[in-house]
């Protein structure tokens, strides 16, 4: 019986040798992650070398995914590093705080304070905290804490249903998709639900201008996610946008 289901696997520090990456090839690997976030271009670039090469020793088609860092919407730093919150307790985001403690923490993301309105549910350190929205006052938001526990230095920050104005793409993300064109890659994505589709267009721009054909897509209907793809022209890439493909 044919195998549906598609195994991708995170290039890292304990999974970008040619040893371990031989031995996942041979498991089966079906698609190589490679995290922009982290890394320079001429890391990128030798490490989809190696996979492909490998790939090809292994008579196996193994495509290469490129994610994009998108933009970094998260709270400060604390003084001590570390808190824990209290379900009803009171916590403040401070856009001008610079060292955070048990009642308040700063903002990476500033323009926070004119995105969100009282009775807005804040979603932190994915999803494992939730603050509802009490008061805007400034570059302040009081919020109340309806699901505490432990947070820690620059964890992610979302507003529950989005409705962000930080760009999905940034600069960064612009050229970085110029450096996956080059490489070829099969398919770039974002995690990013802030503007998605006003930034997916100009990723498809950026996508065509650098010479490949790009699309958007939602990554899952049901879960009505923001992620888009793009996909550049190689032996791969057919089968990604395939409508029969197992991904859709």
């Amino acid at each position: 019986m044919p195998r549906r289901t598609k195994i991708v696997a995170t290039l890292g520090p304990a999974s970008s040798d040619a040893k371990t990456l031989a031995r996942m090839i041979e498991a089966g690997l079906d698609v190589v992650r490679v995290n922009f976030s982290h890394g320079s271009a001429a890391e990128h670039r030798k490490h989809v070398e190696l996979v492909r090469s490998l790939a090809r020793k292994a008579g196996h088609a193994v495509g290469v995914l490129v994610d994009l860092q998108g933009p970094k919407i998260r709270i400060g730093r604390f003084k001590e590093g570390k808190i824990t919150l209290a379900a009803g307790a009171k916590f403040v985001l401070d856009a001008e705080c610079e060292l955070g403690d048990q009642h308040r923490v700063g903002l990476d993301y500033k323009n926070l304070p004119n995105d969100v309105r009282p009775a807005d549910t804040l979603l932190l350190d994915d999803g494992r905290i939730v603050l509802g929205v009490v008061s805007v006052r400034g570059p302040c938001i009081t919020t109340v804490v309806e699901q505490g526990g432990p947070l820690s230095n620059n964890k992610g920050i979302n507003r529950k249903g989005g409705g962000l104005t930080a760009p999905a793409l940034t600069e960064k993300d612009m050229q970085d998709i110029k450096i996956a064109a080059d490489l070829k890659a099969d398919s770039s994505a974002s995690r990013s639900r802030a503007r998605a589709r006003t930034s997916a267009g100009r990723a498809i721009s950026c996508t065509r201008r650098a010479g490949g054909r790009s699309r958007w897509r939602r990554s899952s209907a049901r879960r009505r996610s923001r992620r888009w793809r793009t996909s550049w022209t190689h032996p791969i890439a057919s089968w990604w946008r395939a409508a029969t493909s197992p991904w859709r």
